[in-house]
């Protein structure tokens, strides 16, 4: 994970861009990181990113409490804001891939709405897994610079990391449920829950039968695996373990 601001993300992202490099970008909360334990796919999804963002509060905390030095959470919904922004005034087009018809349909209006000048250069529903290729294809083609997926994990990131040499975007990132939050399908958590770390449980009381299991099991399994980082830190500093180089 890279230790970066926000500020800092989008003028790395902004200076790859300019250099025409490609970027695979993805944001880790607790979900994910508790589910590249055991799924290798994902895993393998996740570390081939070039720029790897923490986005989950408890992630946050989590590192900072065994000593990595955080400075911020990174939202992966404030970075597509920030991005969308950023295409405007450097005139990249972009692409918009997931949710429901009528949501990215709603979202790109309302998108079109807050940046007029931004250039759209296509959007698609996220129902596609009977022909990848021919999305990907419409991608390529729609000539879209910056592409955003959001589709639940580890569908995009998978999805992502299979055919971004076919994409021939510059920029690709998971955006998870933001369509659903920029359409007005869903609501992001007040300010003050945000900076609590308990935007999980907002969630969970807007869509209870859909999170509760990946809340509890997760947030359960993630406290465990901070608990023996922890241990074997302190093993560590009192050299009960020995580090091989």
């Amino acid at each position: 994970m890279h230790p970066l601001t926000m500020q800092e993300t989008v003028k790395q992202i902004e200076s790859r861009l300019h250099q025409n490099q490609f970027t695979q970008h993805v944001v880790i909360n607790v979900a994910k990181l508790v589910n590249m334990q055991w799924d290798t796919q994902l895993r393998e999804s996740v570390q081939s990113c070039d720029l790897i963002n923490v986005d989950g509060t408890g992630v946050v905390w989590g590192a900072r409490l065994l000593g990595y030095k955080i400075p911020e959470r990174v939202a992966g919904i404030d970075l597509f804001s920030n991005l969308l922004e950023m295409a405007q005034r450097t005139g990249d087009s972009v692409f918009l891939l997931g949710a429901r018809e009528e949501v990215v349909t709603k979202t790109v209006a309302k998108v079109t709405q807050l940046y007029p000048q931004l250039k759209i250069a296509g959007f698609n529903h996220g129902y596609f897994w009977d022909d990848e290729k021919a999305i990907a294809d419409k991608i390529r083609e729609s000539g879209a610079k910056l592409l955003f997926v959001a589709i639940t994990s580890p569908r995009k990131e998978n999805f992502i990391n299979r055919w971004h040499d076919d994409l021939g975007v510059k920029f690709v990132m998971g955006v998870g449920g933001t369509f659903d939050i920029v359409a007005g399908v869903t609501r992001r958590a007040p300010l003050w829950m945000q900076n609590m770390g308990l935007e999980w449980l907002y969630r969970l009381l807007q869509e209870p039968r859909r999170m509760w299991k990946r809340y509890t099991i997760t947030n359960s399994q993630f406290a465990w695996m901070l608990l023996r980082g922890l241990f074997s830190r302190k093993f560590r500093q009192h050299g009960y373990v020995k580090i091989i180089k």
